[in-house]
């Protein structure tokens, strides 16, 4: 890779490390600008791939021959790296599928301990999917409630709604970070000191955020923080569950089998120690090592200068994408990240997609998984243009053309 580590960032040098974004779909230049469902992949990520499946693939732990061994202090340098990126300890990072497996764990290995019946469990109306069945399923197990922070019309959190909801019945607050429908950027740190001082711990979805800003789980202060590697520039099907120790230790895992015993007889097993308490079966190696070379090249271009670039493409697309007429932005919240949903008159959402599509242009359309936040908005879905690192303004350009062209049809 080519350094690219300045104060400004270099977008040119980057999207070389990007081999996917030099390719033309239905001949035209490829737009990405839907980051938001998952990043492109730099060149060390995939070689870090290439590396691992030609040269020392191999199952971890147990063996005793020279490839495991490599394998396995590979996988567990990859752990070790990324507690450091987040400032966890390596037996807080345990490996999973993604956010949506992690919130899964938390609520069924801590929710089942913690959570009795007429409990209330307080989550928010801008959640994922996966932020909200988890809980729906252990609230229907327990008996216990689910209540919802509403939000505003320009998106974000009615907070003071959040301060009434917090009570002596609530037993754990799980809240996304960043918006993946609206880019609305949350006071997760307002909504940790609050429950916190009722020892109401508090988990954070943070898929959305990893790839945009720097995440300090201690600073934050947070008990459980989620993020998978795909939407950060790694591979799918590997993500991280960050918790204090205290709690995992006190957590007894909900899935057996593979590296999460001790020992096993037909009486009894016993469970292994942190991480690999909560890591059953053959782990997605190859991914944990991808992500950490994904975090590495994050690391490498500088959060400063990937938010500010971030930001000035959100601030240009805003002003670009307003000059059309009908436009309607769904979310303005005064703090966002990468992130700009939006509707053209009564044209539907996906008919412009399919249109910009044609034109090489790649954004979403839909409900991006947030169906009650639409429903609060009462809109089926929307347009969502979603930015990372590599995006040019000369793309949003290319997107600003691309919808007057589809409004132009499809009026």
């Amino acid at each position: 890779m080519k350094a690219v580590a300045t104060e400004v960032i270099n977008i040119q040098e980057i999207r070389k490390n990007f081999p996917i974004l030099s390719q033309q779909v239905y001949g035209n230049p490829l737009v990405y600008l839907d980051n938001a469902a998952t990043s492109q992949k730099p060149q060390q990520v995939l070689e870090a791939i290439r590396k691992y499946y030609s040269e020392y693939n191999s199952n971890i732990h147990r063996g005793v021959h020279y490839l495991s061994e490599k394998a396995t202090n590979e996988y567990e340098n990859a752990r070790s790296y990324i507690a450091d990126f987040i400032n966890a300890k390596p037996q807080e990072i345990n490996f999973l599928r993604g956010t949506t497996e992690a919130v899964n764990l938390v609520a069924q290995a801590w929710g089942r301990e913690n959570i009795k019946a007429g409990d209330e469990i307080i989550i928010s109306t801008m959640e994922h999917h996966s932020n909200i069945v988890p809980w729906q399923m252990l609230c229907e197990q327990k008996q216990a409630h689910l209540k919802i922070i509403p939000v505003n019309d320009a998106g974000e959190l009615d907070m003071e709604a959040f301060h009434k909801l917090l009570n002596e019945r609530t037993r754990l607050v799980s809240v996304v970070y960043i918006s993946n429908a609206l880019g609305t950027i949350n006071p997760v740190e307002e909504i940790i000191e609050a429950a916190h001082a009722l020892d109401v711990p508090v988990m954070i979805d943070g898929a959305q955020a990893i790839p945009h800003m720097a995440v300090d789980v201690k600073k934050l202060d947070c008990d459980f923080f989620a993020f998978s590697g795909h939407k950060a520039y790694g591979p799918t099907g590997i993500g991280v569950l960050y918790g204090k120790q205290a709690l995992l230790e006190k957590m007894q895992p909900y899935q057996g089998g593979g590296e999460m015993i001790q020992s096993v007889t037909f009486e009894k097993t016993t469970y292994n120690e942190l991480p690999y308490k909560f890591e059953a079966g053959t782990p997605n190696i190859c991914g944990g090592i991808a992500m950490a070379e994904a975090l590495r090249y994050i690391r490498q271009i500088g959060y400063d200068s990937i938010g500010t670039h971030e930001q000035e493409l959100l601030e240009y697309g805003h002003q670009r994408l307003g000059e059309i007429e009908g436009m309607r932005f769904i979310g303005t919240a005064a703090r966002k990240a990468g992130a700009i949903s939006f509707l053209v008159d009564k044209i539907h959402p996906y008919d412009i997609g399919v249109v910009l599509d044609k034109l090489g242009i790649a954004i979403r359309t839909g409900h991006h998984c947030t169906q009650p936040l639409m429903k609060r908005f009462d809109i089926a879905g929307t347009c969502r243009a979603s930015f990372a690192m590599y995006n040019t303004k000369e793309e949003i350009d290319a997107l600003v053309a691309g919808v007057k062209r589809a409004v132009e049809m499809l009026r």
